[in-house]
């Protein structure tokens, strides 16, 4: 088993004061910091991957703005793998299968945001490329939702997500569970 970290999007724009913030990035981006610290520690593989809007009424994400930046938490060292992506599933135009497959890794341990979106979908890609994944729950955030006229809150959002994943696309665990592993 060779293992690897894959942090995704844990960008500006998803905190208080970006262009969409999600419910509770900041714990998110705390506990994604605490794996990232265990993965140096231990010299795994740490690849950091990071979206680009391509689309200009995207919203969010836009080129140039400082909203596309990495939270401070998480911000690559020198050395560390960054991709960038333009897609939910962070193996589309990336090279990010072949790099993992050049360098051995089976497993990979997922965090970032947002859990409805890029996690779920790299996820779920990850599994089917037949990677082992797991879920740091704590490490990832989501947004509020709205279907129709029912708003579906974010933390109801992030569970709802990582139980359709634990168990048939990945395990999910706490950071802290992972730590002590």
């Amino acid at each position: 088993m060779t293992r690897a970290l894959l942090l995704i999007d844990v960008q500006l724009d998803y905190f208080p004061g970006g262009a969409f913030p999600l419910v509770g990035p900041e714990g998110a981006a705390a506990a994604a910091g605490a794996v990232l610290q265990h993965f140096r520690a231990t010299g795994e593989d740490v690849v950091h991957v990071f979206h680009t809007a391509t689309e200009p009424d995207a919203g969010f994400f836009l080129p140039g703005t400082t909203g596309t930046g990495f939270h401070s938490a998480v911000e690559p060292r020198a050395g560390e793998t960054v991709l960038e992506k333009h897609e939910p599933n962070a193996f589309i135009d990336t090279g990010l299968e072949a790099l993992l497959r050049d360098r051995g890794v089976t497993d990979l341990v997922v965090v970032g945001m947002m859990t409805s979106m890029c996690i779920d979908s790299t996820v779920r890609a990850a599994s089917e490329l037949g990677f082992t994944c797991t879920v740091v729950a704590d490490a990832c955030a989501a947004p509020d939702l709205t279907l129709g006229d029912t708003t579906i809150p974010g933390a109801s959002v992030h569970a709802a997500f990582l139980a359709a994943l634990d168990g048939s696309f990945a395990t999910v665990v706490e950071h802290g569970e992972l730590l002590e592993r």
